[in-house]
């Protein structure tokens, strides 16, 4: 991997942490509507450290079985949440 691409996927991360600090900070809307928000964040942050620091996009198989596994464990803590809240 090229300095220029880590330096890209750093970036990448750095606008997504921001992005998770901001909607902490935003009061009046719906929590539910939050938590799927930051755990959509943390789903894309996740995807980039495996395409790109542990190079995962050379392997499809491997990229859409992380996909699957990372989109299932962040549905169903969004559910658990959910249930947990009464939504």
């Amino acid at each position: 991997m090229s300095v220029t691409q880590v330096y890209k996927a750093w970036m990448l991360l750095l606008l997504l942490s921001v992005a998770t600090t901001a909607l902490t900070l935003i009061e009046g809307q719906s929590q539910l509507l939050m938590a799927g928000f930051l755990l959509a964040i943390s789903g894309l942050k996740a995807r980039t450290i495996l395409r790109k620091y542990l190079e995962l996009s050379h392997s499809a198989f491997w990229t859409k079985l992380f996909d699957l596994v990372i989109g299932l464990f962040l549905s169903i803590a969004f559910a658990l949440y959910a249930a947990g809240t009464g939504a």
